[in-house]
């Protein structure tokens, strides 16, 4: 395969996969920001350090209000990080690589763009945002569905998915990172309600409350918490599955082209290194320790991989 078509099925997926957790962030700021009015602009600025785009929003915004930071990462031009902004980009990224999609996903991609180019057309109304996050999470759904239920096993095939599991783990480590060191107000309120209501927030931002309770009963705790999101490798979302599922995509890649690349090396690496841990040794060393090096870890693996396939964005 060409690494330019290469590139543009790793980056579609990426940037789908990109806005659908940016939609989540923004749920799970509203939520709290609701329960939490007194401390509302904290917890926005999380989100920005969250998705990574703080730095941009302060380069042309002063006040951490919930209308100014929804508009930002929802739908503002200047922002390229904007779910309007990524969703264009793997539509871009689709029609570059359109004779490697089938007619379904190229048709889903397509319709994604325009349904939120619709929704997004105007500034979101507070009431209306529930319902707008609903359907970029639906969109997103609908294009992989139809990936999954008609493309190929093939090298193109492959490079999408690590691209999807790649941006997926960055998104869940940096949720967990954002959690101790930002949404926490002191380190007094370990253990609170206050804790555990954010705790319970973040689970519903990767859609894992329902499933953190099937494993765990009603407790709630950080320990718990994060070894279903580290961890735990029947959870789609949690840093062991995605790395899990970017290795045996690896490995189908490494089988088709006949060659070992020092991307499979850091992949394994993350896996069998960083992931092979009980979640007790991971917080005596330090969780926010651990994330920042599997944070660079995650992206040094993404730069060996793009320069293996020859590709960048």
């Amino acid at each position: 395969m060409l690494g330019k078509t290469a590139g543009s099925l790793y980056w579609m997926a990426r940037y789908l996969e990109r806005s659908e957790n940016n939609a989540r962030l923004i749920d799970a700021g509203f939520r709290i920001a609701l329960t939490r009015s007194s401390t509302a602009k904290a917890e926005w600025r999380s989100v920005l350090v969250t998705a990574g785009q703080d730095y941009a929003f302060r380069q042309t915004q002063q006040d951490y209000t919930s209308q100014r930071v929804i508009d930002f990462m929802l739908r503002d031009p200047a922002n390229p990080s904007s779910i309007l902004s990524v969703v264009k980009q793997a539509r871009d990224n689709a029609r570059t690589a359109r004779t490697y999609l089938t007619r379904e996903v190229w048709e889903a991609v397509n319709t994604s763009w325009m349904t939120l180019g619709a929704l997004l057309k105007r500034q979101v109304r507070e009431d209306d945002l529930p319902d707008v996050l609903a359907a970029i999470r639906q969109q997103s759904a609908l294009v992989r569905g139809a990936f999954s239920g008609t493309m190929l096993r093939n090298d193109g095939y492959n490079f999408a998915r690590i691209g999807t599991f790649l941006e997926r783990a960055d998104n869940t480590a940096r949720i967990l990172d954002v959690k101790y060191y930002l949404l926490l107000p002191s380190v007094a309120h370990i253990g609170s309600s206050i804790d555990n209501v954010q705790w319970e927030t973040i689970l519903r931002s990767v859609s894992a409350h329902r499933a953190y309770h099937w494993l765990y009963g009603t407790e709630i705790s950080a320990l718990k918490i994060a070894e279903f999101l580290i961890l735990y490798k029947q959870m789609p979302r949690s840093l062991a599955f995605c790395c899990e599922q970017m290795n045996d995509n690896l490995g189908l890649l490494q089988r088709t082209y006949n060659e070992e690349t020092e991307a499979v090396r850091l992949g394994s690496a993350i896996c069998h290194e960083r992931l092979s841990r009980p979640i007790q040794s991971i917080f005596d060393g330090g969780l926010h320790e651990f994330i920042t090096d599997f944070l660079r870890a995650n992206a040094a693996f993404a730069q060996q991989f793009e320069r293996d396939y020859r590709f960048v964005e």
